[in-house]
């Protein structure tokens, strides 16, 4: 039976894969001079970052949960995929704002600054190091499980080594280069692994397995029974966080996206993830965690000893050695996705030697750096798996809660209407607690972990904070922005009697105060170039609008909040121009209820205004984007045309023309 089972699924598994290769263009295209990857090739990266956590953490579950991690494993896989449609919507936020890759730390340096980018790059970064470092030490150990070495102290070490030093030989090679070797392992591992699942299914009933799946399940079910509510949200929380390894590199999709086109990329291969490793790690830890295997004795070559229950020692080192290949592609993914981290905080600080290339486009500088810092790493731990697991879920969750806390609140301040992809800001902010909640109890958990992630935490927020002091592109916008002296004397210049000051978004008119181009009013009776003035406040890290009039000024926000800008501003106002009729005008927020919700506050303080500045006269309205009084001299000219006489020989005019 099982021989007939594999056989047919080695076939199809065999037509499928020889398909794929006759198709052109699968893995990577040119496209305007440079190399682009399709939304498979970027999958298959982080799936192959994602898949090898099966040759790991089952082992750790277990260890900390019991035969129950497999539920758990199982329900942890659900919520990633709930987090993954969060980062297709951060994708298109990026892109829309024309930032291309670098992840969390592109997206928390636009919506929080620069202090909370940098414990975002410090926690991403310690991920990526410890991907290295705890893949090539697992890698190694599986390779050599089957070998006299398999207990030796020094020659993994030496052996893990060498495995980061390949993988950056590799990407110093190319990207093109690098996705067509990670394809070949992809298809190497889809079909022992696939053999591997077919053939514990198979054998599930031989095994015995059936009343220890009972048993878990029912171990699960009361460990969620005991005590008040809040301990079914502690055990809850507890068991997730033990986890959530199983699927560490979720977040190497959006922090590579610099290599796709288009964030709808994105989102094929958040699908094609939750399609495949989101199914499949959950159920090679149900066969395995059923399986009558003594855990604690092969707590480090779990998969393969398992492999060797089902066909025999040959089939067994045939998983270990994928084992040290899919674990070396992480490593791989580790390499890819640091590089675009480091690219991004490069540009922006503009460090242009470190992200200088070669002739095919690879960051080897980058690349070399990671080597070296991985290199020491693994030299400071000891190629201790435990250790590097501890600092590797900490800073993996500390990720997560940083990029759902920065869509929670770019959300409430934006609202929807800019993207076309949302989704519900109350799932979000259901999914950021948990999240924060398995954070805070790791690090009381994971003392170690948490002191190493928090010594590199601050040793990156110092260096980073030093060099955004003098390099950070805020500094050069706020610079080059106008000073509330140059409006002043520009009101000055003209002896009008009444002053209008127009308050506009630096964006689209879409949430709140309506943005129209600067001269528009000038149609409106008694409003001119001459006594009207346009305000923007703007975010530096937003960089600075572009000057659309001579009346338009730009201000940068700074410490204080925009109502207090404004009131400072008004103040001038009050003291520059005592004897002046002043009327300000402030838009009308159009979105919905929901969306307006963000803006509620704001809208409150505004309100207080009349009363602080009784001399000024306030309005608050919403003005089109071609005034009524300029749709009347259009409609006047139209009808002037109309009438004139047309010369004999000369055709009636176009029904398009006014």
């Amino acid at each position: 039976m099982k021989t007939l089972v594999l056989i047919g699924l080695n076939l199809f598994l065999a037509g499928f894969f020889i398909f794929l290769l006759t198709r052109r263009d699968l893995l990577a295209f040119r496209h305007s001079h440079r190399w682009w990857l399709t939304w498979l090739a970027i999958g298959i990266i982080t799936l192959m970052d994602e898949f090898t956590s099966i040759f790991y953490v089952p082992a750790e579950a277990y260890r900390f949960i019991g035969p129950a991690a497999l539920v758990f494993i199982a329900l942890t896989s659900l919520l990633i995929r709930f987090m993954s449609s969060r980062f297709t919507e951060i994708g298109e936020i990026l892109e829309r704002h024309d930032i291309i890759g670098g992840g969390v730390y592109s997206f928390s340096y636009m919506v929080l600054g620069p202090v909370v980018s940098f414990v975002a790059v410090a926690s991403i970064m310690v991920d990526y190091t410890i991907t290295a470092c705890i893949s090539a030490v697992s890698a190694v150990a599986n390779a050599i499980s089957f070998t006299p070495y398999a207990h030796a102290a020094s020659l993994p070490m030496l052996i893990s080594l060498g495995v980061l030093w390949f993988v950056a030989g590799l990407n110093i090679a190319g990207i093109k280069a690098n996705i067509r070797f990670t394809f070949g392992i992809f298809i190497l591992a889809a079909i022992i692994i696939l053999n591997l699942i077919a053939s514990g299914l198979v054998d599930f009933g031989r095994l015995g397995a059936a009343p220890r799946l009972d048993a878990a399940v029912a171990g699960a079910w009361g460990a969620m029974q005991r005590g008040s509510l809040l301990d079914h949200y502690g055990t809850f929380v507890s068991h997730i966080a033990f986890c959530i390894l199983a699927y560490s590199g979720i977040e190497s999709v959006i922090q590579t996206a610099g290599l796709v086109r288009s964030w709808k990329d994105i989102h094929k291969a958040y699908w094609f993830l939750a399609l495949t490793v989101g199914i499949v790690t959950p159920l090679v830890a149900l066969l395995v965690l059923t399986a009558p295997i003594d855990f604690a004795q092969h707590e480090m070559d779990l998969i393969p000893h398992f492999a060797t229950i089902l066909n025999g020692h040959g089939f067994g080192v045939l998983v270990a050695i994928l084992a040290a290949f899919t674990l070396t592609m992480a490593v791989n993914t580790a390499f890819v996705a640091s590089s675009e981290l480091l690219e991004r905080a490069a540009q922006r600080y503009q460090f242009n030697w470190l992200i200088a290339t070669n002739r095919r486009d690879s960051l080897y500088r980058i690349h070399l750096m990671n080597a070296g810092f991985f290199s020491a790493i693994i030299l400071i731990t000891g190629a201790k798996q435990a250790l590097l697991a501890e600092m590797y879920a900490i800073g993996l969750l500390a990720s997560f809660c940083i990029n759902m806390g920065s869509l929670l609140i770019y959300r409430y301040r934006m609202g929807t209407t800019e993207i076309q992809y949302h989704t519900s800001r109350l799932g979000t902010l259901v999914l950021w607690l948990i999240l924060v909640s398995c954070f805070v109890f790791l690090a009381a958990v994971k003392v170690r972990g948490t002191i190493l992630w928090a010594s590199v935490t601050t040793l990156v927020l110092i260096a980073g904070l030093l060099v955004a002091r003098r390099r950070g592109p805020e500094v050069q916008a706020m610079a080059q922005a106008d000073a509330v002296e140059d409006m002043v004397a520009y009101l000055k210049g003209f002896r009008t009697e009444t002053v209008h000051i127009f308050f506009r978004r630096a964006e689209e008119p879409k949430y709140g105060m309506e943005e129209k181009a600067p001269g528009r009013e000038r149609l409106q009776r008694g409003i001119t170039e001459k006594n009207s003035v346009y305000i923007t406040f703007f975010s530096p890290r937003a960089g600075l609008p572009p000057k659309a009039a001579p009346n338009h000024f730009r201000f940068p926000l700074g410490q204080m909040s925009l109502y207090h800008e404004i009131i400072g501003l008004l103040e001038m106002m009050e003291s520059e121009f005592p004897k002046r009729r002043v009327v300000v005008t402030i838009g009308w927020p159009l979105s919905s209820w929901l969306d307006r919700l963000s803006i509620t506050i704001m809208y409150i303080n505004i309100m207080r205004l009349p009363r602080r500045f009784p001399e000024f006269e306030f309005i608050m309205r919403y003005i089109t984007k071609v005034p009524m009084a300029e749709k009347q001299v259009l409609a006047k000219s139209a009808a002037g045309k109309k009438s004139k006489p047309q010369p004999p020989n000369s055709a009636p005019p176009s029904p398009t023309s006014p």
